[in-house]
């Protein structure tokens, strides 16, 4: 380890924490280095580093990396910013309430990041946003139906989940107001609004197919700066299927940018 070697503390060890902090804690991530695990259940001894509260990976780090959902972001996200430690957001579903948003970005001495996760090609519509407003974004998110069951749904829906044998389109509606529905399954809609810079802008569909063995997200925006498409398919986690086997990788590509790793694409 060296002078500039980051001290990070995770928060979550669940399907994307438990990939992190073993990458982390194997030396994978030249210049970061995990300190402890914060989460709100027992981990006994089989963790990689010290299980502490966040008060204790605040006194001791200067970056959290948060892996356990749109509660923590909210809780404590200004609150790790304020200390002076910087903040990795895996779950920018949390961006959707605006205010929240305001506040995070205008924190401080700490520094707010944000991981692409599932999706790829925000970087190109943050540049193309540069140029001015894109005309009209969509997305389309397909999930095994299983994986987009909610607690507000009716019987009737859910029955219409666990009985169809083709794609069925679950929610229409904007980057706004899908994350909020479906605040494990659709972070990437908030990424895209992020990039884009406007969250009623992107329109989003939320489909579940019960033939998708992938996790499935396309992008399409257009406007005077051009016309743009992305689209990938995801294995999704086995321990967690609301969420892509991908998402732990990117967070880790993001730790080792704030490490300074070279050679990173920016």
């Amino acid at each position: 380890m060296n002078a500039h070697t980051r001290k990070v503390g995770l928060i979550g060890w669940g399907a994307i924490g438990r990939t992190v902090g073993t990458a982390l804690a194997a030396g994978d991530v030249p210049g970061a280095e995990l300190v402890g695990i914060v989460d709100n259940r027992p981990l006994g001894d089989a963790v990689p580093a010290p299980q502490l509260t966040v008060e204790q990976a605040l006194a001791s780090c200067d970056l959290i990396v948060e892996a356990a959902g749109q509660g923590v972001v909210r809780e404590w996200g200004e609150t790790i910013l304020a200390s002076g430690t910087d903040l990795l957001v895996a779950s920018t579903g949390a961006l959707t309430d605006e205010e929240l948003s305001k506040r995070l970005l205008a924190a401080g001495p700490g520094r707010v990041y944000f991981t692409g996760g599932a999706v790829g090609g925000l970087d190109l519509l943050q540049a193309v946003r540069a140029m001015g407003p894109l005309g009209e974004v969509t997305l389309t998110t397909t999930k095994l139906p299983s994986t987009l069951e909610q607690p507000w749904m009716d019987e009737q829906t859910l029955a219409r989940l666990r009985a169809t044998t083709t794609p069925v389109e679950v929610m229409r509606g904007t980057a706004r107001d899908v994350p909020v529905r479906f605040p494990k399954s659709t972070n990437v809609a908030a990424s895209v609004a992020l990039a884009v810079g406007d969250l009623d802008a992107v329109r989003v569909r939320v489909v579940a197919d019960p033939a998708a063995s992938h996790t499935s997200h396309v992008i399409e925006a257009n406007g005077p700066q051009g016309a743009y498409r992305f689209e990938v398919r995801h294995v999704p986690d086995a321990a967690n299927p609301a969420t892509s086997q991908v998402v732990p990788y990117a967070v880790l590509r993001s730790l080792a940018a704030l490490a300074g790793r070279r050679g990173q694409i920016l």
